[in-house]
């Protein structure tokens, strides 16, 4: 892929900021909880134009660049869809009432754009400079991924986001209370965080470890930072009204994990043997779809198992 012009970069957090402000400043200027309707419109919305700027990288960069940031932006679109089971956790564990967690979802992809920047160049930076480090991210997709598929679940997933929330309790000053949607209030003379700012701080920590994994994921099909970087935007930006849509479906998908797991090991296994067998994005994208695609099958026409997975 040649070199691109800043002017892409630009004109693309253009969109993405214009996008934002209707977002936050039209469509949801006021706190409600989006119904299966409209989140399902939203993310037929984001889909679209994510499927959109394909082809515009297409009639700019040829449609082998186009392959490959169709696959990235599927890889990070299932991988993201795990975000969703934390979420789910940490607004139960704080209580946070549905019709305001879109503005925490809101804030965090705010954060999830710059710090999703900050990995993603950085990691361009070192693969270009330390070639071996592919191995190391190989290796690394493979431990998780070969974790997902042995316990299909995170069943210590409750018990990590309590201490989470116990361990920000004890160091930031907090109200036990909502105050609207307000992160902050001040009582008795002192500026204290809401729960809201609490769940803010861990939807983008849980958003910076599953980027450990997303990342190298993505530098499995492509190291071509517009790309790669492009491709994870989108994926977050249409994390939000997903949420909305699987939230309550999130303990359904007993097999989605495990599927998941299989996607990271094989892209894991592309990196370590990159050097010895080059897989065709085509063969990459097929995999992807077969198998994610099959565990949310499964999980659809095998409920019951799904259920006893679940511990139902």
């Amino acid at each position: 892929m040649p070199q691109v012009s800043p002017l892409f970069y630009a004109g693309f957090l253009s969109f993405v900021a214009l996008m934002l402000a209707l977002d936050l400043g039209v469509f949801h200027r006021k706190a409600h909880t989006p119904s299966a309707r409209e989140a399902g419109a939203w993310t037929i919305v984001w889909s679209s134009l994510a499927a959109a700027f394909g082809g515009f990288v297409w009639l700019q960069f040829g449609s082998s660049a186009a392959l490959d940031y169709y696959t990235a932006w599927l890889i990070e679109q299932s991988l993201s869809i795990d975000n969703i089971f934390v979420f789910v956790v940490i607004f139960a564990a704080l209580r946070i009432p549905p019709e305001l967690q879109h503005r925490v979802l809101f804030w965090g992809v705010l954060s999830a754009v710059v710090l999703r920047a900050v990995m993603i160049f950085g990691g361009v930076w070192l693969i270009e400079h330390f070639q071996p480090v592919l191995y190391a991210f190989g290796a690394l997709l493979l431990i998780t991924g070969l974790k997902l598929v042995a316990r299909g679940t995170h069943d210590d997933l409750s018990t990590a986001e309590s201490r989470a929330v116990g361990w920000l309790r004890r160091r930031i000053r907090s109200t036990d209370q909502l105050h609207g949607q307000r992160f902050f209030v001040r009582q008795d003379g002192r500026l204290r965080a809401t729960p809201l700012f609490l769940a803010l701080l861990l939807v983008e920590g849980s958003d910076v470890v599953f980027a450990v994994d997303s990342i190298p994921a993505v530098f499995g099909v492509t190291t071509d930072p517009f790309l790669v970087f492009t491709s994870n935007i989108f994926a977050i930006l249409g994390l939000r009204s997903l949420f909305f849509l699987l939230a309550g479906m999130a303990g359904k998908f007993a097999y989605l994990k495990p599927a998941l797991g299989i996607v990271l090991g094989f892209v894991g296994l592309k990196l370590v043997a990159h050097s010895v067998v080059k897989v065709p994005t085509l063969v990459s994208l097929t995999v992807i779809v077969v198998v994610i695609g099959g565990g949310i099958l499964l999980s659809i026409v095998r409920p019951g198992t799904a259920a006893r997975a679940h511990g139902a």
